[in-house]
């Protein structure tokens, strides 16, 4: 499913940049207040969605092999 994959991404973006931030160097850094805040909001929006669908849609997770 696309919409996994995305998320998934942007959770990793989520993750770097929060290991960016502790030396300085996040993206809040070095782009546009709004835009940052957008970006913020979409890493937020995928992991609640991972939340709440992980467990169906990865191979590992599922008995049935996800999707």
């Amino acid at each position: 499913m696309k919409i996994h994959t995305i998320t998934f991404i942007l959770l990793i973006i989520g993750g770097l940049n929060w290991g960016l931030e502790v030396a300085g160097y996040g993206i809040g850094s070095y782009i546009p207040e709004g835009v940052a805040t957008i970006i913020y909001l979409l890493v937020a929006l995928s992991a609640i969605y991972e939340v709440f669908t992980h467990k169906s849609l990865c191979r590992n997770c599922s008995p049935q092999g996800g999707v």
